[in-house]
């Protein structure tokens, strides 16, 4: 506790790191404000076929990143996740179309040009998704619960809907935005801290949800909930362990003389981690699961066949899908993250070389190589993680706290809070005050 309070007081002492996270907590304050501003028309005491909804399945994992917008009927009810789709779209064109391989290699001024790609293609994506949200609270919440000061219309007026779908936009508008500040002017990754915050929002009520299911009668009792805690801090260790593992290769760098000193002839490592692709796979991977879903307009009854089996998050085929596609895009994120031909290239203008392997393209094929053994059992891993609450739901466990148990939102959960620390324990060593841990090495993925 002591280490902690100085830790506290070491942060209070930059300025600069003590006005980003308050920055950060600001932010977060009206995200989380926002999740309970009800779309105007909508009575919030007729919600209860709509939380109902969102508590359990696809739609209740949507909820859980939305913080619970989802079933608010807020005017944040669709969250983050357009941006995300909207990004994956982006990244996926950045491989197959040159104008966007151009805009890729132009640095800050394309990077730009990408953004403001995808806040477009964001606002196409939720005028996709705003209009099968509304039809679905059209059919969850009754007529006089949505149009509560007039008692005599009986089906919600076309302006209504049309507002309603603006609004949401907007919304999701406004909480790309705020994402952006975070990441701009605050701490961490804006929109990952944002999805964050909305699965910590959930997690009280999901352990209050199974400790009482637990201790009532024919439960279990309250030894089958402790052996719960217990199994899900066994698999927060290996999630940490996933995200922080690395594979070193090492350097050797050439003696060089110049004038009267020796530079070089030292032996130095570069760390390759197992998940260097971090959390991003298993929230694109995710995305795309909505897909589905939000074509067949969320809770539609008439919803089809195949967006009924890619709904049901404890079906085979949804889970063998969202498999794949996590070990696909672990792949993906990872050959974006780490340039073999970059690395390589520094290596041999520096003149280091790794022993046994020659310079230049040879090295790049080495890292490649490296780089695609250690990506496979830590893309395999995930993908287990990531099934995990399909699995504990078979034992009995409470659908919403089964998704903390691995799955989508533990590891996002763990990403996202070892990333955010890794950045404050860098402010504080390069201000020369001691880190939030005796080591002073807390490895996220911007480590």
């Amino acid at each position: 506790m002591g280490k902690f309070i100085t830790t506290l007081k070491n942060i209070n002492k930059i300025d600069e790191l003590r006005k980003r996270l308050l920055y950060t907590l600001g932010m977060i304050a009206i995200y989380r404000f926002g999740s309970y501003v009800v779309l105007p028309g909508v009575d919030p005491s007729y919600l209860s076929a709509l939380q109902s909804q969102g508590s359990s399945g696809l739609l209740g994992l949507l909820n859980m990143f939305s913080g619970g917008a989802f079933s608010n009927a807020s005017i944040f009810a669709l969250g983050i996740m357009p941006y995300i789709s909207a990004s994956i779209v982006v990244q996926l064109l950045g491989m197959a179309v040159p104008y966007f391989q151009k805009l890729q290699k132009e640095g800050e001024s394309g990077r730009n040009k990408l953004n403001q790609i995808t806040r477009y293609l964001t606002i196409l994506v939720v005028a996709i998704q705003a209009p099968a949200y509304m039809a679905n609270i059209i059919r969850q919440v009754p007529a006089a619960g949505l149009f509560p000061f007039d008692p005599n219309v009986t089906t919600p007026p076309f302006f209504f809907t049309l507002s309603s779908i603006i609004i949401l936009i907007a919304g999701t508008m406004f909480v790309m935005w705020l994402g952006e500040r975070i990441t701009d002017k605050g701490i961490g990754n804006g929109i990952s801290i944002l999805i964050t915050i909305g699965i910590i929002a959930r997690l009280p009520f999901a352990l209050v949800g199974e400790f009482v299911a637990r201790t009532s009668a024919g439960g279990g009792g309250l030894v089958a909930f402790l052996i719960e805690l217990v199994v899900l801090l066994v698999i927060v260790i290996l999630c940490i362990l996933l995200v922080q593992g690395t594979r070193r290769i090492p350097v050797q760098y050439a003696k060089r003389i110049q004038g009267n000193r020796q530079y070089g002839g030292v032996r130095q490592y570069i760390p390759l981690k197992i998940n260097a692709a971090g959390v991003m796979p298993i929230i694109f991977a995710q995305a795309i699961m909505f897909l589905p879903m939000t074509i067949a307009g969320f809770g539609s009854d008439n919803m089809g066949r195949f967006a009924a089996t890619f709904s049901n998050m404890n079906g085979f085929w949804y889970n063998f899908v969202f498999f794949v596609l996590i070990v696909l895009f672990t792949y993906f994120y990872t050959a974006i993250t780490i340039n073999s031909n970059q690395i390589a290239e520094d290596m041999k203008k520096n003149g280091g070389f790794i022993p046994g392997v020659k310079p230049g393209k040879k090295t790049a094929e080495y890292i490649d190589t490296i780089m695609s053994r250690i990506t496979l059992p830590g893309s395999l891993f995930l993908g287990i993680i990531a099934i995990l609450p399909a699995i504990v739901r078979l034992f009995g466990v409470n659908t919403q706290f089964a998704q903390f148990f691995g799955g989508t939102s533990l590891l996002i959960l763990v990403g996202v809070v070892l990333d955010t620390l890794s950045q404050i324990e860098s402010y504080l060593l390069m201000r020369h005050y001691d880190g939030l841990t005796k080591s002073g090495r807390i490895k996220g993925r911007t480590s």
